[in-house]
């Protein structure tokens, strides 16, 4: 069995499309459920946030389960598969314990190192638990990528790495127009990032803030958390009329803001700063040309951030994520021989244990003492015929290549397959 991801994030799809697919608790749980009734699907649960959709499955085969997963999404976004499939992604196997080690350690947050992902995939683990679609193999996996996310926390400050992006834009805007204190700032967005912008201009002491958002729900509830107003999108040019400073953290699909939006909303000559930390675009780079207008955005603070401590911290914890990668698929793959080399000796066993009746019944008058020590004899014999070769599969499960080692051991010892898919792996292993 291996693990598929099928999903669609802010990485892969505007904001208009994630909110489509966007579910409540029960459809949720009917996504799980459907994930779980597939043909090939074994066991199943979902990461479900404001940016991301995904859908992890252990599996049988590949193609088959692609497509049903991707139906699956395809169904509940109500746009055709056309449209659809250029906006999903596929992990499978090595490459799912990855990304999932990825998502839970905030690499592939919107807002990277952003904490509240952490206690999202804890949270996906519980519900395939809940609702029993989660068996030792997502168990594991799941379990093993909170603790990456655990220890990428501990041994890093990559939860400051968000904050960090936030408060770098916000200064190098200040040293072209001043102090955020005692300015209007229009938020627009909802996600991790925007919830950490707000944060930050508001303890700054921002005159006013104004959340501007597609969802009007999502705005409300960042809004009440910092005391802020909220706005429609379809205000957003009475809001720029309004503001001394604009962030904006929607990564739509197309701009959200153009150079005529802020010709048309400006009823003065005063100073407009912008400060776009979304992917792609919110803002028509183009506005920096106008009269009186500042423009921040990613591209100027990546160069500033890749060689700062910030920067750092992102690649330690990439390198912890490999680490811990590569531990997580040697182990899978040892276990994966446990059941033959379980199964192995056990016909070993098997087999000294007849060889002794037969001895028995040839030489009845054998007295207990000599029997044990035949028996301890004939199985240290079995013992170290075997341990070469049950160290040495163990040993080559670790290399990569197309060779199943376990399964030509089971071929020579003509092992009945029964009796290795009956073997009960070592908890941890499974």
């Amino acid at each position: 069995m291996s693990v598929l991801v099928v999903g669609i994030s802010h990485n892969s799809a505007p904001v208009s499309l994630l909110e489509q697919v966007a579910l409540d608790s029960d459809g949720l749980h009917k996504l799980v459920h459907d994930v779980a009734a597939g043909e090939h699907v074994t066991e199943a649960t979902v990461i479900a946030t404001c940016n991301r959709l995904e859908v992890y499955a252990d599996v049988d085969r590949f193609h088959g389960s692609v497509e049903e997963l991707s139906k699956l999404l395809v169904d509940r976004a109500g746009q055709s598969t056309e449209a659809m499939l250029p906006h999903l992604y596929v992990h499978y196997d090595d490459g799912a314990v990855s990304h999932l080690f990825q998502v839970a350690s905030g690499l592939d947050s919107m807002a990277v190192g952003e904490g509240q992902i952490l206690g999202q995939t804890r949270e996906a683990l519980r519900l395939g638990q809940e609702l029993g679609t989660v068996g030792p193999a997502l168990n594991v996996l799941f379990q093993q990528a909170l603790r990456v996310g655990k220890r990428s926390r501990a041994e890093t400050d990559i939860d400051r790495v968000a904050p960090s992006l936030v408060s770098a834009a916000l200064d190098r805007a200040g040293l072209a127009r001043g102090e955020i204190a005692g300015k209007r700032v229009v938020v627009v967005g909802a996600g991790a990032m925007a919830g950490l912008s707000t944060a930050t201009v508001t303890r700054l002491g921002a005159t006013e803030v104004t959340v501007v958002n597609r969802s009007p729900e999502r705005a409300e509830r960042l809004a009440r958390e910092y005391g802020a107003r909220t706005a429609p999108l379809s205000d957003l040019p009475v809001e720029l009329d309004r503001a001394d400073v604009i962030l904006t953290c929607a990564g739509a699909t197309g701009l959200l803001i153009t150079t005529d939006m802020v010709l048309s909303a400006r009823s003065d000559d005063r100073s407009l700063t912008f400060i776009d930390l979304a992917l792609p675009h919110d803002v028509d780079p183009a506005v920096r040309d106008l009269a009186g207008v500042t423009l921040v955005n990613l591209a100027e603070l990546a160069d500033e951030l890749q060689h700062s401590e910030v920067g750092r911290e992102v690649e330690d914890v990439r390198a912890i994520v490999g680490q811990e990668v590569t531990a997580f698929l040697a182990a899978r793959r040892q276990a994966s021989v446990t059941p033959t080399v379980v199964a192995l000796r056990s016909m070993a066993t098997s087999v000294v244990d007849a060889e002794m009746d037969r001895l028995d019944g040839r030489l009845p008058d054998l007295d207990d003492a000599a029997r044990a020590e035949i028996l301890h004899t004939v199985r240290r014999v079995a013992d170290k015929l075997l341990h070469e070769p049950t160290v040495r599969v163990r040993e080559l499960a670790n290399e990569t290549g197309a060779v199943s080692y376990a399964a030509a051991l089971a071929e020579l010892f003509a092992l009945d397959p029964e009796a290795v898919d009956a073997v009960t792996r070592p908890e941890g292993l499974t």
